[in-house]
This record gives structure tokens, sequence and C-alpha cells, in this order.
């Protein structure tokens, strides 16, 4: 048997809450040609609506942890998810809507109960997780199923039981027809993404954050753990920051003649996703601040915005040195505006004045303490429970692991997520303030303890992902995998037909050392 074709390979990365996936390698690996989000649709009619969350014109029934509401579940319940499931007993494959589906049906006003299926790290539900692996197949990826020569790597969550392994390969031979099989645990994949077999991954997602350390190019499932922040709690740290801001309210409440408070809310997190997707805030390491220096200046931005100079104040601030013939006066004018740091958003055909507070965006990761100066929803409780720092998180993961493997772990600090796509400097922030969990005193130094943390990044020599930012590891890894799995017929890490027809499922265990 020889080895498959670039082109005939598919790559789907399976998150908690994206999807990503494409056909064909080639040469240059290039990045993913689907992205949509990991949810699927049922409408009522079909469902009960016990367990699920109602959408009607595409908007969710107010929950707590929705919005700047967030409630934290303890950390021996940090797998689970707190976005909406729904599991119909009677409810098939081709009962659900995904992807465009979905998003017309909600965009049309239509009863739909929405579910993500991987939320929890885990699969849900495995009638809605091979509805979204087939839309990928035969609707995103247009293969046909009775003429599919397809071999198909599958990305999962780390830890998933052999039994989980086994029932996903039945559904990809059985349902699919596919050529060949292959699975990959996400965190390998980011780590091989950055040409290293040690190191630990840090996965920011969109309300959750895992962890694994990966010694010698297997993860260390014991010591992985997941803290319970994320994208939304950034979002909704700045969204409240925000209202502060003049220029924002002022344009908050124009827009909302109805003084909605929900429609306040969802404006302001709508513009903080902008910003940060606009690659408008970086992140400040351990002990820099982002505050301007005092002085007796204007230094105030709605003051600015009242004398309507925040033009000029912007304009003043890209010039970067002051000419020769300035005055000491005009120098330290520049400067001041300079340090305040202004930016003009064009955010819903409206212009806004976004200052310094903008690189606040992430702290709620390294202090999740400050969420609890956000107003609650009346009636929600507030958690006692302590949610983990993102640094806390990983020194605590990294800890659990051998001693001699620690030094080498250490040197593979990898931060990867939606969020690295955007935002820069994360990984360099967490390395600052990881400090306390290597040994810093030179004289109990040994050779299997660790002395420095390196930061790692997806190399420049991939040039598709050269301007994506680490947020793509995965598909990056997974496609790296897929190449020299699929490409190596007597290595036996995927399953053929043959295989599976001679062993059944278990041959995916068996053909996946990832997974013994």
């Amino acid at each position: 048997m020889v080895g498959f074709r670039d082109s005939s390979i598919v790559v789907i990365e399976t998150g908690r809450t994206l999807i990503r996936a494409g056909a064909g390698l080639h040469e240059l690996l290039k990045p993913p040609a689907v992205t949509f989000p990991a949810r699927v649709g049922l409408r009522r009619s079909i469902g009960d609506g016990s367990n699920g969350a109602s959408y009607t014109n595409g908007k969710p029934a107010l929950r707590s942890g929705d919005s700047s509401d967030n409630i934290h579940p303890a950390e021996s319940t940090s797998r689970a998810s707190s976005l909406p499931h729904h599991s119909s007993p009677t409810a098939k494959v081709n009962d659900y809507l995904v992807g465009t589906q979905l998003d017309e049906a909600l965009e049309a006003g239509q009863d739909i109960l929405v579910s993500w299926p991987f939320a929890d790290g885990d699969i849900r539900d495995w009638i809605q997780a091979e509805a979204i692996w087939k839309y990928v197949l035969f609707n995103q990826l247009s293969l046909r199923r009775a003429q599919n020569e397809s071999p198909v790597l599958l990305s999962i969550a780390p830890g998933l039981s052999r039994d989980g392994s086994e029932r996903i390969c039945q559904i990809f031979f059985e349902r699919f027809n596919v050529a060949g099989f292959a699975i990959v645990e996400r965190p390998m994949a980011q780590l091989y993404a950055v040409s290293v077999l040690s190191g630990v991954v840090v996965d920011i997602g969109y309300e959750k954050t895992d962890v694994t350390p990966i010694y010698d190019g297997f993860a260390i499932h014991a010591a992985q753990t997941t803290t319970t922040l994320g994208i939304r709690d950034c979002q909704a740290y700045l969204a409240h920051l925000f209202r502060s801001n003049t220029s924002v309210m002022s344009i908050a409440s124009s827009l909302d003649a109805s003084n909605d408070p929900e429609a306040t809310q969802r404006f302001l997190l709508d513009l903080v996703k902008h910003i940060w997707e606009e690659g408008l805030v970086r992140v400040p390491s351990d002990g820099q601040t982002i505050e301007p220096p005092e002085d007796e200046g204007v230094t105030d931005i709605a003051a600015v915005l009242v004398a309507g100079k925040e033009k000029a104040v912007i304009e003043s601030g890209l010039k970067k040195k002051a000419t020769a013939k300035a005055s000491a006066a005009e120098q330290a004018r520049a400067k001041e505006i300079e340090a305040m740091d202004l930016v003009t958003v064009q955010f819903r055909d409206h212009s806004l004045t976004i200052g310094k507070e903008r690189h606040r965006f992430c702290e709620p990761l390294f202090d999740p303490t400050l969420l609890r100066t956000l107003p609650r929803s009346p009636g929600v409780e507030i958690s006692e429970e302590r949610v983990m720092p993102l640094q806390d998180a990983v020194g605590t993961s990294v800890l659990q692991t051998e001693v001699d493997q620690r030094q080498y772990i250490w040197q593979g600090l990898f931060v990867t997520g939606d969020l690295t796509n955007h935002v820069k400097g994360i990984g360099a922030a967490l390395q600052s303030r990881l400090s306390p969990y290597i040994l810093s005193n030179p004289d109990q130094q040994n050779d299997v303890q660790p002395r420095s943390i390196k930061v790692l990044s997806v190399p420049e020599y991939f040039a598709e992902y050269r301007e994506k930012g680490d947020g793509l590891a995965a598909f990056l890894g997974s496609s790296i995998v897929a190449k020299v799995a699929f490409n190596d017929s007597q290595g036996k890490n995927f399953v053929s037909k043959t295989d599976y027809n001679e062993k059944g499922p278990k041959a995916v265990i068996e053909m996946s050392p990832a997974l013994l």
C-alpha cells in the first residue's frame, strides 16, 4: 500500500467553541479553509427545550455567565462548560442545523435550541458531534460519501477515553466512508507547530483556558489543568471599564433611545470584541504599568473630547521625535500626548476615541479577583470558589510533573488560542509572572532544577501563518502530523480501511501512540 496524495488529505480541528478544517496539504501548509462555531441548532418543534438555551432573532435569553455576570464553577468541575447544551432523544443527525444553516435560521428569527457539544473538552452528545463533522466533510469540503478517497486527521481535546476514541473512529469509517483515519490530541498538535516535543501548552479559549504539560512527545494527562478564565471574562472586564469613557458612552446612549441596560451592555461587548480583533490591545508584562505618568498637563480623555481636539492629539501622538527646534516645553508636551496612547476606532458608523484602558483587556487572566468588581444580575449568587489565575494554573500544572522533566517543559512555554491571533505579548506577560515557580537561588540549583522559562511561537518559515498569529497552531500542527502519517504506509500511524475491517474501531488505539 502506498501513501495518500497530499491533495486528498483532510484535517479537522475540533475545539471547544470553534471548528477549523481544510482539504489538501500541498507543499506549503495552508491555513484552514473552513472556520465556524462548534455549535448546532435544533428547532424547538423537534426538541423538548428542557435543557437548552432558546435563541430568537439570533439573541440568546440572558443567563448567568452570558455577560458580565459570569459565575465561575468550582475548580473540581473546571472542565464543565456553562455554554448551553440540549440533548434530544429523538433528534437525528439531519435534524440539526450547523454553520451557515444555523446562522440563517437565527437571523430569520426561528425558535432554535443551540448546543455546544464540545464545550466541556469532551463530547456531550454524539449525534450533535456527528452532525458537525458531517457538515464539514460533505457540505463545506464537498466530499462525496460513495466516492470518498480522503483520509481524515482529527484533532481532539486531550484525555478522551479509549471508548470515545473508538467511537469516533467508527463514525468516520461507517458513517463517512473515509479512506483512512487518525487522531491527534490538540495540545500535541499545538506543540508540534512550534517544532518541539516538550513544553507546556496554554490554550486560551472563550470561557476556559486549558494547560497541558508535554514531555518527549506525550501529554501528561495527570498534570493537565483547566482554569475557568477566558476571552469572555476579558471582554466583560473591558466593557465595564469603558463605562467610564465619555466618548464610548455618548455613542452608546445615542444608539439606544429606550435606555435599555442590556442593549448598552451588548454594544459595549461588541465594541470590545472589535477592538481586540483589530489588534489594538497589548499586554504589559508583570511590573509594567499602562497608566500615564502624573503631570499637570491634559491627560483626561473626556477633557480632550470636550475640547474637540482628539484628532489633533492623536496626530501629534504619531510623531515619535520632536524637531530640533522644539522647545523643552513642546517636547515635554509631545511626550505627554504620546503617553496617552489614544486611538480612533470606527464602529457602527461612529468614530470613538479609546485610551490606554484598552490595554487592561487581559488583566482578569492574571488577576481574576478583578471580576468581582463587575456588577451582577439581581438574584445571581456569586461563587465563593477561588478562580485560579493563569500563572498559578500553569505553575501548578508543571509542578505535578516529574522533577527531572520540568527543566525541559519550562523551555517550551507556548500560549495559543484565538486570542493570540490578535493580541500580542501574552506569552511574555505570562513568563514574567511565572518566576516564583522556578528556582531563583543560584546556591540551590542542580542539574534537574529549571533556571529559566522560554516562550515559543510559530516559526517564521511557515509563511502562510506568519501574519496569522499563534492561535492557528492546532491546525498547523495537525497538518504536519497528517503529512507525515498519511505518507508513510509502513509507519502505522493511521487506520486504513483494511485495518478497520480486520480489527474494528479498536485499531485507532493501536495505531495512535499518544492514545495508549
